[in-house]
């Protein structure tokens, strides 16, 4: 298996996907809506011959007109059966549908009076349903298609001559098919093109936020590659730092110093950590690992998770508790755990005092609860919880934690939300699938 050549052509290849799949599940429902109005001709048609044919007693050629509607519900319940299987519907799908509407039409207008039947306005529906589903190059292929059928139905001559007097209002049968043909037209344009254009507008919703989204991840990779370079840049010079801090542990004047001593012990954990925190920056960014990806289990993973901060970070007061029923065997990874890591510093930054840490397991998701007792979020960045920058502490570079929490929970398959505690304080909840970071038995996977 090959896998790509760069971060950016993955995050570009699942953007493309995104947006494609988008506009895929909008096709697919409209070309739904088409296959129902399509029903609801057919019905419409069934209905309208019976009448005219046995309650105006005017006589139509029943075989041919019902070997058209049995053609065309034919076609139908194909494309219905067709699409259920389909995920990717294309503007030529929509159009081809469109053109056999347009041609039934036409034929039974030509069996049942051509120009003289009131009903020769529903060419007009079909022409707005295609400028409203189709680009407009196909737009008007459907528009130069209908008024090439209606001006065929002018000039020959048709199997049944009907008789049009206007003047004589209602009382005509022509008028009154006129009536009926604007109320249809009229209820089937508000009823479809509703639906459609709700459908529209979602879609166009979820582009703007797979735009917003790929914004945001460019940013994310921006970060990534200026953090791995200042961590490269930062190497060098701390190494020289922990060499020359074990010489000075040495010296007999550090020796007598105890203070001093101390002091240089302190600043040599705190290089240590420095190393520490750049190693991971380089691992996380792809650099060479020096170890292979560690197999545990959800509990012990939580465990040493919150053990690992509590001892980096040494809080006064650090409540924790692990409430999940399973523990599956999982895989570590460095993301989530760099994730929680930003949430409780975030927590610990609000309220020194007092953060808490909660883990469940709600079904196959894993939900981490981080509480604080600080002042809590206030409304604008609630709302714009997880762009970048987004902070109401006042410092510049501020709100970057959160911003990069939100898109890790994201890439794992989950969710990052946040709310403020009615006690005081705020509560930030991570909800990631448990299958995005457990191990298969080589059960199922044999199976």
């Amino acid at each position: 298996m090959h896998a790509p050549t760069s971060q950016d052509e993955v995050g570009t290849a699942r953007r493309a996907s995104n947006v494609s799949s988008s506009r895929d599940r909008a096709g697919l429902r409209n070309m739904q809506q088409l296959i129902q109005l399509r029903w609801i001709a057919v019905v419409g048609q069934v209905a309208t011959i019976f009448v005219v044919h046995h309650g105006l007693g005017i006589a139509l050629p029943l075989g041919l007109m019902c070997g058209v509607l049995a053609a065309l519900a034919v076609f139908n319940l194909v494309s219905q059966l067709w699409w259920r299987r389909r995920e990717h519907v294309s503007s030529t799908a929509l159009l081809v549908g469109l053109l056999v509407d347009v041609a039934s039409l036409t034929i039974q207008l030509y069996l049942s009076g051509g120009i003289t039947n009131p009903f020769v306005f529903l060419y007009l529906l079909q022409v707005v349903l295609g400028t409203v589903l189709l680009r407009a190059t196909l737009s008007w292929v459907i528009a130069a298609a209908a008024a090439l059928c209606i001006t065929g139905l002018t000039l020959v001559r048709t199997p049944l001559e009907l008789t049009v007097a206007p003047a004589r209002g209602l009382a005509d049968h022509y008028v009154q098919g006129l009536l009926i043909c604007f109320l249809l037209i009229a209820g089937l344009l508000v009823v479809f093109i509703t639906r459609i254009g709700r459908i529209l507008r979602e879609r166009d919703a979820r582009l703007a936020e797979l735009r917003q989204r790929a914004a945001e991840e460019d940013h994310i990779v921006r970060m990534g590659l200026l953090a791995s370079g200042a961590a490269h840049e930062l190497g060098t010079p701390l190494s020289t730092l922990s060499v020359i801090l074990g010489d000075w542990q040495h010296l007999p004047t550090m020796a007598s110093d105890g203070e001093l001593h101390n002091d240089v012990l302190e600043m040599q954990a705190q290089v240590a950590r420095c190393k520490s925190i750049v190693t991971n920056i380089l691992l996380a960014a792809g650099g060479p690992r020096a170890e292979a990806p560690t197999e545990t289990t959800l509990h012990a993973m939580l465990d040493d998770l919150a053990a690992e901060w509590r001892d980096a970070r040494n809080p006064p007061s650090f409540r924790y508790s692990n409430r999940c029923d399973t523990d599956p065997a999982i895989v570590s990874d460095v993301g989530l755990r760099q994730m929680v890591f930003n949430v409780l510093d975030n927590a610990l930054e609000s309220s020194p005092e007092w953060v808490a840490m909660e883990a469940r397991c709600d079904g196959d998701t894993l939900v981490i609860e981080i509480s604080d007792a600080g002042t809590g979020f206030v409304a604008d960045v609630l709302q714009r919880l997880g762009t970048p920058y987004n902070t109401s502490k006042g410092r510049p570079g501020g709100g970057l934690g959160l911003f990069l929490s939100v898109n890790v929970a994201r890439t794992l398959g989950g969710s990052l939300t946040a709310k403020n505690r009615p006690q005081g304080g705020a509560v930030v909840t991570l909800a990631l699938p448990l299958a995005t970071i457990a191990i298969e038995d080589d059960d199922d996977e044999q199976d």
